[in-house]
């Protein structure tokens, strides 16, 4: 049976369950309730038992208070989803070349939202062997979480505690999807970037492609990469503080720009974004320029 937009969100707001991480003497928190203490917590902090000693505070949890959703989340063109029909091999692989375990799913397109597909709910009932008939997708989605871009982020995370829900979209005045937020969205904003098993190790920052093509960490030394590439992307670059491959692609752009995105070097060199967000970029792709000559370090 096909879910309705409206289906959806009633479902959504009738789940009102209580938190069982909230009973008295439960000493088995889970991570919606231990982080609850974090957010609901007061603005004003409490004297420290010992003064000589103050308590640590998370930095990014002031700002977070003052974010909202519009603030944090991805833009509607950078949202992986899938239709409600697929064949098997189609929806693999979109969950192997997205490298997300969990996906929204739309009814003909993203603005018609049915719910959330998880890859372990797939395949705890279909099995490795998926067969090759068209699929329908109702039987396996869960609720997704619908939220107006003016939501204060704190509120947001009431409602994701509340509704066991890790995946909200952003839905904008007219009834259409306008960006997508999780929960880990959440916490980057006040511990930080949040790293996993599909992240590049430090010592693998970047690695060829090919002749004068490389894929490069954002975070990337640019003086380590003089040494590694043998050429100098700071060469002709006017301002001294920019250090890494990121804060040169910031420089030369004048803003963040979006993937797929490629900035000109003055040098003649190629940046391409292949990866990151509305505050951030994570990946890119360096192709130099023919006429460059090679350092010697």
């Amino acid at each position: 049976m096909t879910h309705t937009f409206a289906e959806t969100s009633a479902a959504i707001d009738a789940s009102d369950d209580p938190d069982p991480s909230s009973e008295t003497g439960n000493p088995q928190r889970g991570l919606f309730g231990r982080l609850r203490e974090v957010f609901s917590a007061s603005d004003v902090p409490e004297a420290p038992a010992n003064p000589a000693k103050p308590a640590p505070a998370m930095p990014g949890l002031a700002s977070l208070r003052r974010l909202r959703v519009a603030d944090v989340a991805i833009p509607k063109a950078e949202i992986v989803a899938v239709p409600r029909v697929i064949s098997p091999h189609d929806l693999m692989e979109v969950f192997r070349e997205s490298g997300f375990s969990r996906l929204p799913v739309y009814n003909e397109t993203l603005d018609k939202p049915l719910g959330l597909l998880l890859l372990k709910d797939f395949f705890l009932r279909r099995g490795l062997d998926a067969g090759t008939e068209m699929l329908e997708l109702d039987e396996y989605l869960r609720p997704l979480l619908f939220v107006p871009p003016s939501m204060p982020l704190t509120v947001l995370f009431q409602k994701m505690q509340a509704q066991r829900v890790h995946m909200a979209l952003v839905i904008d005045e007219y009834g259409g999807v306008d960006g997508l937020l999780t929960i880990e969205d959440l916490l980057e904003e006040v511990v930080g970037d949040i790293g996993d098993e599909h992240d590049t190790d430090d010592e693998n920052l970047w690695t060829a492609e090919g002749e004068g093509v490389w894929q490069v960490q954002a975070r990337a030394m640019l003086e380590d990469l003089r040494l590694a590439l043998g050429f100098d992307l700071a060469e002709g670059i006017e301002d001294d503080d920019v250090d890494t491959l990121g804060g040169l692609v910031y420089l030369l752009a004048g803003r963040v720009p979006a993937r797929g995105e490629v900035i000109a070097h003055p040098a003649g060199h190629e940046i391409e974004v292949l990866e990151g967000d509305p505050r951030r970029i994570k990946r890119l792709r360096i192709r130099q320029s023919t006429g460059t000559a090679p350092e010697t370090p």
